[in-house]
Formats: C-alpha cells, sequence, structure tokens
C-alpha cells in the first residue's frame, strides 16, 4: 500500500522496521496509538504502513500525518495535542498487570492472515494455547436454534476439519459455534473460540464446561480488555477476527437475518473462501445459506468433496509440500532465493530484485497460493515452513 507523498515530505513510505529489539519497541505503541480517539483498526493498520514503524509514526507532526490516507487536518491536529498525555511504555506496564497474555501486530505471534484485513485488531488477549497458525483454520459459523440436520453435519464436518490437521474456528456462542467446537475436540482436534466479551468472562454463562475444555485444547481470543462484558455491538466487529483469522468459512445454518451472514459476507470482503450446507427450502433454518449459494458460495455436498475442495486431501495442490530447490518459474525462483535470507518486507524484496512492485506483488500472491511463502503482519515474507 502507498500513498501520495509531496516532495518536500520527509517521511515517506518506510520499509517497516527489523531487527533485534523491533518487537519489543513497537508493542507499547499499538496500545498507545489504540487510546487515540478517531484512530480505530483501519487508520492504525495504515499509519503503520505509511511509516513502517509506528514509533515512528508516534514521532510524526500534524503534515506528516495528513500524508496518511483517512487522516485528515482535524485528526491529526487532535493525534498532535492527545500525544503529550499518553505514555506508552505506562500503558503497555498497566496493561501486563492484568495478567491476560496478549498479541499485537508487532508480535511474531500475531496470526498472519489476520493482519491482512483492512482493520485488524490492535490487540488481541489470548488465554489457553495458540495454534502455530500454519496449521490451516477454518471458520465454522450458524445458527444459536440449529436443526437435527444441522446439528448432525456440524458435527460431521468439525471433526473432519479437525482429523484432517485443522483449527477449528467459531464464536462459542449457543448452537452452531458451540456444536463445532464440541465436536473439534471429541476429534482431537484444536479449536479456537473468539468471542464479543473480555477472555475471563464465559458467554454464554451454559458454556462453562465448553469454555475449560477449550482453554485445555485450545485457545479463548478477544480484542477487548479483560472483563469486558457482552454487549450487542461487540458481536458483529468479533466476526471480522473470524472471518480474517480463517482461510475458509462455512455456514452450516443460518436464517436470513442470522449474524453468520456478516461472517461470509466478510470472509468473501477479504478474499477468503465461502461454504455453505444446502437444506429444506421451507426451513427457516436453511434460508441464510441458500442465499450464500445462490450469491456463489460453494456447495457442502459431502465429507470427501469439501475436504477436497479446501485442499484438505492428500495429493491436493494446497497440501503439496515445495521441493527443496524452490519454484521452476524463474521470477518466483530471484524470490525464493531472496527469501532464503530469512524475512524480508516488500520495499526489501523490490530493491533485491528490481521488479516494478505491480509484478512484485502479483508474483508474491502466486507463490503464496502455490505454498511457497508465507505472509507477515508488516507486508513481510517468509518461506513457507
Amino acid at each position: 500500500m502507498s500513498f501520495p507523498l509531496s516532495p518536500s515530505d520527509p517521511v515517506g513510505k518506510r520499509e517497516p522496521s527489523r531487527g533485534p529489539g523491533h518487537e519489543e519497541r513497537e508493542r507499547p505503541y499499538w496500545l498507545a496509538w489504540a487510546r487515540i480517539k478517531g484512530i480505530g483498526p483501519h487508520r492504525l493498520k495504515r499509519l503503520a504502513e505509511f511509516f513502517g514503524s509506528l514509533e515512528r509514526a508516534w514521532q510524526a507532526d500534524a503534515p506528516a500525518l495528513r500524508q496518511v490516507e483517512g487522516i485528515g487536518p482535524t485528526l491529526a491536529q487532535a493525534i498532535v495535542s492527545a500525544r503529550p498525555g499518553l505514555d506508552p511504555e505506562q500503558i503497555l506496564e498497566e496493561t501486563l498487570k492484568a495478567g491476560i497474555p496478549f498479541l499485537t501486530p508487532a508480535d511474531p505471534d500475531y496470526p498472519p492472515l489476520l493482519w491482512e484485513v483492512p482493520d485488524p485488531p490492535p490487540i488481541l488477549y489470548a488465554l489457553g494455547e495458540c495454534p502455530n497458525w500454519q496449521q490451516p483454520a477454518i471458520a465454522i459459523v450458524g445458527t444459536r436454534a440449529p436443526t437435527a440436520y444441522g446439528r448432525q453435519w456440524t458435527q460431521k464436518v468439525s471433526a473432519a476439519l479437525a482429523e484432517a490437521g485443522c483449527v477449528v474456528v467459531s464464536g462459542l456462542a449457543t448452537g452452531i459455534d458451540g456444536i463445532a467446537h464440541q465436536a473439534c475436540l471429541d476429534a482431537g482436534g484444536k479449536t479456537v473460540a473468539v468471542v464479543g466479551t473480555g477472555v475471563d468472562k464465559v458467554y454464554p454463562a451454559h458454556h462453562q464446561a465448553l469454555y475449560r475444555r477449550i482453554l485445555a485444547q485450545g485457545a479463548i481470543l478477544s480484542e477487548y480488555p479483560p472483563g469486558t462484558p457482552p454487549a450487542k455491538e461487540h458481536f458483529p466487529q468479533r466476526n471480522r477476527i473470524i472471518a480474517g483469522l480463517c482461510r475458509a468459512t462455512l455456514v452450516m445454518e443460518a436464517p436470513e437475518t442470522s449474524g453468520a451472514l456478516i461472517t461470509a459476507h466478510l470472509a468473501n470482503h477479504y478474499g477468503r473462501e465461502v461454504y455453505a450446507l444446502p437444506g429444506n427450502i421451507d426451513t427457516a433454518a436453511a434460508r441464510g445459506c441458500l442465499q450464500l449459494i445462490r450469491d456463489g458460495a460453494g456447495m457442502i455436498l459431502g465429507i470427501e468433496e469439501l475436504l477436497k475442495d479446501l485442499g484438505l486431501l492428500q495429493g491436493s495442490p494446497v497440501l503439496k509440500q515445495p521441493s527443496s530447490t524452490g519454484p521452476s518459474d524463474p521470477q518466483q525462483q530471484l524470490l525464493w532465493q531472496l527469501l532464503g535470507e530469512g524475512i524480508l518486507s516488500l520495499d526489501a524484496l523490490a530493491q533485491a530484485s528490481q521488479m516494478d512492485i505491480a509484478t512484485l506483488s502479483s508474483t508474491l500472491l502466486l507463490m503464496e497460493l502455490e505454498g511457497w511463502l508465507v505472509q507477515l503482519p508488516g507486508m513481510r515474507y517468509q518461506r513457507a515452513r
């Protein structure tokens, strides 16, 4: 992502800072920037990409801040006025005192796919054991009042995904969410619950036992501080994280007004795969899924077919491991060799390869789809493990 600059602008688009201690230096600034009124996840990501460092952005004056898309003169001045009253290191210390582990985009364990969305959460509280995110993550969502048909297929699909080595992601709600978590755990898999409360709150209350099982065999994630109670407006925001974490979202049953459709539409907006379970046209719980299918979502027509569509069967292109010599295409081979030195940013790859940004971006995307590399937060890349 790039933004127009005036010839006299001293800041410009910077390569993200790297090297020992970078994560530690950046961490407090993700927390501090999130405290400034008017700086939501969208603008915060733009600041990070524009300046290459939120620490550097913290020092920027109003004219430099105005170069960032979405920041006008009024907001730029408000930022400059607010910063003296915020001490990033003190905010970090206060956040650590709560005793709840958390991730920011500066942390190497921050989910790479989540960073790709336009509005990644600046802080992600986590209880339990987070996956390494190298495993495919698949979201399963749906109605709070499933039919017997929806329950049965949710159990089948979640168990099959767990056995295929996937992380099953859902929202811990009553109905499809809870069934998906439970079936994944019963199959010995790892599941992640993204909640619309603090990670230390169990909602709904009758999921106490399931909550404890997830902590032992997966993770509970939230962008809301510990102690945050449930609120209606939190759950649509939570849905973007579910969609953003996953390479595909499966809607098992959903009426026309279901919040699961928000997750599906977000996943589609993020360029992720969306699948829906077809059902009886006379069943209210099937109407949302049928609409998704009409609009182009993939149909779940059986376990084997679904795993094949997701590239999870042995021999499918998604699961093929790159050979040690790398790709055969000359441009891809050049980038493969450069990434042999470790993690590199988009700017560093552009300089080293002498490719224009359009060609470089399309080549990197193709390599990512073919399994040669993975994109990390901050538009950085590394070879796939």
